[in-house]
């Protein structure tokens, strides 16, 4: 019959919800922390001011971050000092060019192995994992590290893209900052999304789809308390991005032919193949990491491996070196033929797959939409040559592939459906994207139900991420509606050997509660018992003649019949106690009901039946 899970701490009566008196406990110092902590508006206007400053700092790193990647570039394929962005495609350094892929892969497998392993991977699952299970702390060293090893990766070669180390990075400069200053766990999430939110932005100039992406693939949540911050971080980034490197969207496309709607049913078979292209290469990624695990060498030497299977394939592909925005701005215009669409997705896929498995660093967005609208556009060919009056623009239907493609692999649709809208600016866009991206997603739903290409490495390691959202359910339902209305009460004059004597002959109106509420002799709440209490009282008074009144709490943390369920819960987890009174707003001591976990778990009960017992419809059902 405890209310406090036998630590009996001192309620305090509130005769409102949001006037709470600090309580006399074991975690006391935690509550005075609670009490102390100033009110929510100034919270969020300093995260907002740190966001900006992240948000900036980002935008800077983001564009260090692409001179790096050309520096390296220069050097490695051109032996120049420069650090404008050239594409290694155009290297001339003949059968040379199988090795530099092989150095870089050496450098990042030191760097993983004395440095942190923590700059393997793409860096979203990494930042994914700081947040949901170490409490959004990242250490300084990847702060550092990750840039580099991304940098000196892309610029020998690797086939990767920048936004996923920067999101990375980015993420660890705002849970630098948040470790800095006194913040809470849920305000170091923030944070840290800000500085992923921004690095997207600046890399790509994609503010919306920054901040979409961190709510989906970060926060899990919408709430003020991180929209505001992660649009002030992104917006800033982004601001950084245009006074740099101009205002323009990331590639530069011709006006396309989205042919809406006579290509529907093009753009439906077209959803379906990119849901099974985004699950097989998934699996394909995560298959090839499997068999570099079964290497008998140490791990160190994984990144090499990769790079040189990377060289061989760039020395008969070179589109696959390097990031390729070059290539996928020639695809999203339509310039390249079928047969050299078909070698860049195979080889691209193949590149990334092999390079990426092995554990090196770098991104994994870029080259994914390489591949997926060279598939695109090949689609939209192949179906002009069976269908001569098609009509179809392999452009429009690369851009569609390449948004639906990462949307159903990571399992981030919305954020990607306005990311390949935000990189052309083009509107009529949206309504294939939408469509195809949809139907994508469902296919890497059914065929990957509890995973993603950005949660399968995590789900390995036993670690399960729950990537759906929705409002709490506890925050929908009101105490009324989840109360226990037959109260469990006693009369103040009871003795607690009166009260023991019931209890032992298993008196269902009193044994078979946990506590009671104490009524005086108007019938007004006066306290409340439990059977914790109870035997304390009786330790004191062996006799029993102790009333219950004297025994059990006369100063109560109440709740109210018209708060919600998640308000009632928040004092009983701040309060440390299992069970609350219900009272009347007009009269604190009218008890109306009756709260306690059960009633909490109830909440859940009534989404539980919305969502899973099928109602009476207007038709009747076939026996």
């Amino acid at each position: 019959m405890s209310n406090s899970d036998g630590k009996n701490p001192k309620q305090i009566f509130s005769p409102t919800a949001s006037t709470l008196v600090p309580a006399v406990s074991s975690d006391a110092a935690f509550r005075a922390q609670i009490e102390l902590a100033p009110p929510a508006p100034f919270r969020m206007l300093l995260i907002s001011f740190l966001a900006a400053a992240i948000g900036l700092v980002a935008g800077v790193v983001a564009f260090a971050l692409y001179k790096l990647i050309g520096l390296f570039t220069n050097l490695f394929f051109f032996h120049r000092w420069s650090s404008d962005f050239s594409s290694a495609q155009h290297n001339h350094l003949g059968w040379l060019v199988i090795v530099v892929p092989v150095i870089g892969g050496l450098i990042v497998g030191v760097m993983a192995k004395y440095g942190t392993p923590k700059i393997k991977g793409h860096g979203i699952p990494e930042a994914m994992e700081a947040v949901l299970f170490n409490r959004s702390r990242i250490a300084p060293r990847v702060a550092i590290l990750k840039p580099i090893s991304a940098a000196i990766a892309i610029g020998t070669g690797g086939p990767f893209g920048a936004e996923g180390p920067i999101i990375q990075t980015g993420g660890a400069i705002g849970s630098l900052v948040g470790q800095a200053f006194h913040t809470t766990a849920v305000e170091r999430k923030v944070l840290l999304a800000c500085g992923a939110a921004a690095g997207m932005s600046a890399t790509f100039n994609t503010p919306i789809a920054g901040v979409i992406l961190a709510i989906e693939l970060l926060l899990f949540e919408f709430k003020s308390r991180s929209f505001i911050p992660l649009v002030i971080a992104s917006t800033l980034a982004t601001a950084v991005h245009m006074q740099i490197l101009g205002l323009g969207p990331m590639f530069q496309v011709a006006a396309m032919d989205f042919a809406i709607p006579r290509g529907l049913p093009f753009y439906l078979l077209l959803g379906l193949i990119c849901g099974l292209a985004a699950v097989g290469f998934s699996k394909l990624l995560y298959w090839v990491e499997d068999q570099f695990e079964k290497l008998p060498v140490s791990d160190l030497w994984w990144p090499a491996i990769g790079a040189l299977g990377l060289g061989i394939i760039g020395f008969f592909v070179p589109r696959v070196l390097g990031v390729g925005y070059d290539t996928i701005g020639d695809i999203l215009n339509g310039q390249l033929a079928w047969k050299l669409l078909l070698v860049v997705m195979l080889a691209k896929a193949a590149a990334l797959a092999v390079s990426l498995g092995s554990g090196t660093s770098g991104g994994l967005l870029a080259p994914c939409f390489m591949w997926s609208a060279a598939m695109g556009g090949l689609f939209a060919m192949l179906s002009n040559h069976f269908v001569p009056n098609a009509h179809l623009s392999p452009g429009a239907f690369a851009l569609v592939a390449m948004g639906a493609v990462f949307a159903a692999a990571s399992r981030a649709t919305f954020t990607f459906i306005i990311f390949a809208f935000e990189i052309t600016r083009d509107y009529n866009s949206v309504l294939p994207l939408m469509l195809v991206s949809v139907i994508a997603d469902g296919i890497a739903m059914v065929l990957m139900p509890h995973s993603s290409i950005m949660t399968e490495k995590l789900a390995r390691r036993g670690l399960r991420v729950h990537q759906d959202y929705e409002t709490d359910v506890l925050s929908q339902a009101r105490v009324a509606d989840t109360m226990e209305k037959q109260l469990p009460v006693i009369s103040a004059t009871t003795t607690i050997g009166a009260l023991s004597e019931r209890i032992a002959k298993h008196d269902s109106a009193v044994a078979r509660h946990e506590s009671l509420l104490i009524l005086d002799d108007a019938g007004k709440l006066s306290g409340i018992v439990t059977r914790g209490d109870l035997l304390r009282a009786l330790e004191q008074d062996p006799t029993g003649a102790m009333t219950v009144q004297q025994a059990g709490t006369t100063q109560l943390v109440v709740t109210h019949p018209d708060e919600l369920v998640s308000e009632a819960a928040a004092k009983m987890l701040r309060y440390d106690i299992g069970r609350l009174p219900v009272v009347n707003r007009a009269d604190h001591r009218e008890a109306l009901g009756y709260l306690g976990r059960s009633g909490v778990m109830a909440a859940r009960l009534l989404r539980f039946h919305d969502e899973h017992v099928r109602e009476p419809g207007w038709f009747p059902r076939k026996p």
